[in-house]
């Protein structure tokens, strides 16, 4: 059995922080500067009393309203979120329940971050080959806006917060879901990680660490080691854009579009140009929301194809990589 893409839809909140904010924050940092090194214009916080689950549900009534889904017909909810509301119980649980989906249907979370699409369409497409499901509700969800320290100004110009939702049915729908290759390398959890806040070390227990040139890191918080996480991308993406075209037996050239997780534009154009993808073949889109973690490619998946620039029988590349690491690229034919 065959699976597809039917919908995609995603919301953001409605708090804008904009550069010209951040740099009244971090006056070393004009606006200008952090836009044309990052490609990113403003991102969207999400509100003090507004969640992971919050956001999933806006995206999927969204998703419900937009292609006129009939919620009682989905039968698995599969939700990507590494800032759950709770420890426990599964956010996917109180979605559920939230949205009046059946209670005949399958919900489980999933933890990953800027890989998370890529292998939630993995999972999906393994739910209906196994005819476990039918039509799956794939939401991402995140809000990392809220374990972001007040004076990180690297996380905080990079990250934004936002939730999407995606119907994979069986029925012949926007796009096909093709093969997958996907990777992981636990050696470099250390480089993209909150510390505190899991059974191994509870939260609130960090500290601001600093030295002569400010403020480094609080284990409380979001840590990135932007060096190292540059170094790992630039080598595991292009393998595995390699590896993906290989078992899919198609070259570069037959791909017509690539959206990859939107990190930032430097870090983008650099595998771009590494790669050898042609700049009119690449999609951009982080100006208006940054760095959504998994929503990134689901977004500018959406913004492709209302701006037409996917067009039928075309093939699309997909391509997240982060936080883990893990990686992971799926082929779509429209």
């Amino acid at each position: 059995m065959d699976a597809y893409i039917n919908g995609i839809s995603y919301y953001l909140p409605k708090q804008v922080l904009d550069n010209d904010a951040l740099n009244k924050v971090f006056p070393e940092w004009s606006a200008d500067k952090i836009s044309s090194k990052t490609g990113i214009f403003e991102r969207r916080i999400s509100a003090p009393d507004e969640f992971s689950s919050d956001m999933a549900v806006k995206a999927s009534e969204l998703l419900f309203a937009e292609y006129n889904i009939d919620r009682k017909s989905i039968d698995f909810v599969l939700l990507c979120t590494q800032s759950p509301d709770y420890l426990l119980p599964t956010t996917a649980c109180l979605v559920q329940d939230q949205l009046n989906i059946p209670t005949t249907a399958g919900a489980l979370d999933f933890n990953l971050g800027c890989s998370g699409y890529i292998y939630g369409l993995s999972l999906a497409k393994g739910l209906i080959k196994a005819d476990v499901a039918k039509n799956i509700l794939l939401i991402t969800s995140e809000t990392y806006t809220k374990v972001i320290n007040a004076k990180d100004k690297g996380n905080r110009t990079l990250f934004g917060d936002a939730a999407s939702a995606t119907l994979i049915t069986t029925a012949n729908g926007i796009c096909k879901i093709e093969d997958f290759v996907l990777g992981t390398d636990g050696k470099g959890a250390g480089n993209l990680m909150v510390k505190n806040g899991g059974t191994r070390k509870r939260a609130g227990s960090g500290i601001d660490q600093s030295d002569e040139t400010g403020w480094i890191k609080n284990d409380d918080n979001l840590y990135m080691n932007g060096s190292e996480i540059f170094s790992f991308t630039s080598k595991a993406v292009p393998e595995m854009v390699n590896q993906i075209l290989s078992k899919s037996d198609l070259l570069l050239e037959d791909i017509d579009l690539f959206i990859f997780h939107q990190a930032n534009q430097f870090m983008l154009n650099h595998i771009r140009k590494k790669i050898g993808i042609d700049e009119n073949k690449f999609f951009f889109y982080l100006n208006k929301c940054g760095n959504t973690v998994s929503s990134t490619i689901p977004i500018a998946l959406k913004e492709a194809i209302e701006a037409k620039v996917i067009k039928k029988n075309q093939t699309v590349l997909l391509a997240g990589f982060g936080v883990g690491y893990s990686w992971g690229a799926n082929i779509i034919k429209f």
